[in-house]
């Protein structure tokens, strides 16, 4: 959640901006000294906040919750901080602006269209956010090791709902992002590259770690959906990281968390998850069956009046199916050591299941050489990983 920095001298410095300390309670310190300071000057008169607790978290942010002691602005009891003590090198994504940005986007934007916490004040020097406390609402993670189906089932429906919502509100939205991200200092991301070489470099790595031959027709498949992806008009702002620890579950429906990888591209990569759930989650578990076919109902429910043409079921369908099949192609790359990572027997299973899932929707989507390919696969996977290897449910569905 911290990052080590050296401690420096500050009897000359600012106190806001000195040297953030390599320990806990110092980094929290930091991260408070720096909210006050620009809370004040957000509001033009001190602010002062006590009863520091600390988040956990596994970015490089210093997470904290502090009550404000007193305030005549009308501002919340309490408040979530997050502060960046490391700029990022030149020429790197910054965590920091991409978050801030984010937070910007979205506090401009009505408070029944917000799907996350509202923006109360950030500094680009200080690289500090201050954000709406939501409270100690459970998180869509909690839902789904619950003990309660029900719960789970309605939790995950107002996550596809929100992430469609989330999508609609921020169509068209590309250029301001870019722009507010410019402002702040930030580096504007290139076009995730990841994609394209997963698809060039996956049938090779399916040859040696398992066997597979992958036809001509099916690898020119993917390469086609995989360019098509990355000039689709179906563009919003993307938090990238999809976690169900990411997300509130509140009275007012799902909020997002967690920005710092927040950008704006395709949001059907992002639909994709719906029917690989969780894909880049550690330890990704199974929904029931039926389940992601009424998160995709309650995803094109929000995004239908943004994008008509993803109202057509058959329209719909295909692009599913294209970035299903894209999600499944780079995350077994990257499972099987094709990112420099050892093979991880736990996620295996999911492989076996998703490839499976594939060559279902490839077959009922009329694409047999994609269905017989996948089916292949994961037979493949299960013989040498396996066999008879099952990806359990999540435990609120067992």
């Amino acid at each position: 959640m911290t990052v080590d920095t050296s401690p420096g001298t500050e009897d000359d410095q600012d106190p806001a901006v000195a040297a953030v300390p390599a320990s806990g309670t110092q980094a929290v310190d930091a991260a408070v000294q720096a909210a006050e300071t620009v809370l004040t000057r957000r509001f033009g008169s001190a602010i002062g906040l006590v009863e520091p607790e600390a988040l956990p978290g596994s970015g490089p942010a210093t997470v904290v919750r502090a009550r404000i002691a007193a305030s005549p602005f009308g501002l919340p009891r309490t408040l979530v901080i997050k502060h960046y003590p490391d700029a990022p090198p030149r020429g790197a994504a910054d965590p920091f602006a991409q978050e801030a940005v984010s937070y910007q986007l979205f506090t401009a934007l009505p408070a029944e269209d917000r799907m996350c916490p509202e923006l109360l004040a950030h500094d680009g020097p200080l690289r500090v956010i201050v954000i709406d406390d939501l409270g100690r609402a459970p998180t869509l993670w909690d839902k789904l090791r619950g003990q309660d189906a029900r719960l789970a089932e309605r939790a995950l429906l107002s996550w596809a709902r929100s992430l469609g919502r989330l999508h609609a509100t921020t169509a068209g939205r590309e250029a301001d992002f870019e722009a507010l991200l410019r402002r702040l200092g930030g580096f504007v991301p290139d076009e995730d590259t990841t994609p394209a070489v997963a698809c060039a470099r996956l049938p090779t790595l399916l040859a040696e770690a398992v066997g597979v031959t992958t036809p001509d027709d099916v690898r020119a498949y993917a390469e086609n959906v995989c360019e098509a992806s990355a000039s689709s008009p179906y563009r919003a702002f993307s938090p990238v990281d999809l976690s169900p620890d990411n997300n509130l579950v509140t009275s007012g429906g799902v909020h997002f968390l967690d920005f710092e990888r927040g950008l704006v591209r395709n949001a059907l990569v992002d639909a994709a998850h719906l029917r690989v759930p969780f894909a880049t989650c550690e330890d990704a578990r199974a929904l029931p069956s039926g389940m992601s076919e009424a998160m995709i109902a309650a995803w094109k429910a929000e995004v239908s009046g943004v994008w008509p043409a993803l109202g057509d079921n058959e329209v719909l369908s295909a692009h599913l199916l294209d970035h299903q099949m894209l999600l499944v192609w780079v995350t077994t790359w990257a499972d099987l050591g094709g990112a420099g990572a050892e093979v991880r027997p736990n996620r295996v299973a999911a492989l076996v299941s998703w490839w499976r899932d594939l060559g279902t929707y490839a077959e009922r989507g009329g694409r047999d050489e994609v269905a017989a390919h996948a089916r292949e696969v994961a037979k493949a996977l299960d013989a040498r990983f396996g066999p008879g290897l099952e990806l359990p449910l999540y435990p609120a569905f067992r």
